[in-house]
């Protein structure tokens, strides 16, 4: 059995920035963002190579989450478009009415709901494919067992690979970005520490704890050393912060038991009813032409 874990926002995010053009349902509101998420997402669900039994999507809803309380700078929807943000109730409604398992993170990310899930269903079952490129979501990586799948590329990152791409071990993936940053989150990291640098500090699963004070004792070939550990002792409350910003929480109260994730197939009602709301009858259609197709 496989689960397969949806970053919703990310899909809903590409969707919004692809270069497909724009698309208002029949009420005038600008949809193309759910439209590219329906679509997306039915590609998957029918896409044999996966053969999707099992699956949940989880959504930022709204953006800010605890961590704004931890950190000012944290991301936020400020810079996003109104009519992205608009649209955020309505891919929920529409991941719903594709008959799957929908988790709107509120107090918490859609990232801890991925994380918590794959915490708790991998031993459960024989793969746990989380599908979104976001570099945080590496953590959770267990062998083959846990593993990212980025479509847009076409890669599969398993614990293996992220050792050869990054340098380090699932459970350094915090701790890198303390140091490095994430752009994408608003965690700023740490001047100077680049990614090759912080990869070679935390190699072999080192946490920020067992970098050495002393550079005298840091990896050979690191430039800069005795300024980069001066920086870090005087910004070491600061690398602690972003590390626990990084940190993803696998202890989310998610309601479902496991069995309630699998998907039943497309129930053929709510999608006719979506594609009306949307103004978006080629979804339906090309649903229906696809091989395989499966209807609850």
């Amino acid at each position: 059995m496989t689960l397969h874990l949806v970053d919703g926002t990310f899909e809903l995010f590409r969707a919004h920035f692809s270069p497909r053009p724009g698309h208002r349902a029949p009420g005038g509101q600008e949809v193309k963002a759910t439209v590219g998420l329906v679509e997306s997402l039915i590609a998957l669900l029918h896409d044999p190579a996966e053969a999707v039994t099992h699956v949940a999507v989880a959504f930022d809803n709204p953006i800010r989450s605890f961590r704004n309380r931890l950190y000012a700078g944290y991301k936020t929807e400020e810079g996003v478009e109104p009519e992205l943000l608009a649209q955020l109730e309505l891919a929920e409604e529409a991941a719903r009415a594709l008959g799957l398992t929908v988790w709107p993170m509120e107090e918490h990310e859609a990232d801890d709901a991925l994380a918590t899930a794959a915490a708790r269903f991998a031993p459960a079952v024989d793969q746990v494919r989380i599908l979104t490129p976001d570099k945080d979501l590496s953590q959770c990586l267990r062998g083959t067992r846990v593993v990212q799948v980025d479509r847009v590329r076409g890669k599969v990152i398993d614990q293996a690979a992220l050792r050869e791409r990054r340098g380090v071990e699932p459970e350094s993936v915090p701790d890198l970005l303390a140091l490095t940053g994430d752009d994408a989150d608003g965690i700023p990291g740490l001047p100077g520490f680049g990614e090759k640098t912080a990869a070679a500090l935390l190699a072999g699963g080192r946490r920020l704890e067992q970098i050495p004070r002393n550079p005298g004792e840091w990896p050979a070939g690191v430039r800069g050393a005795a300024r980069l550990a001066s920086t870090l002792a005087e910004r070491w409350e600061e690398a602690l912060l972003f590390r626990r910003l990084a940190t993803l929480v696998t202890d989310v109260p998610l309601p479902q038991a496991l069995g309630d994730l699998r998907w039943p197939g497309v129930p053929r009602g709510s999608l006719e009813a979506l594609c009306a709301r949307l103004g978006a009858g080629r979804i339906l259609a090309a649903a229906g032409r696809r091989q395989g197709a499966r209807w609850a």
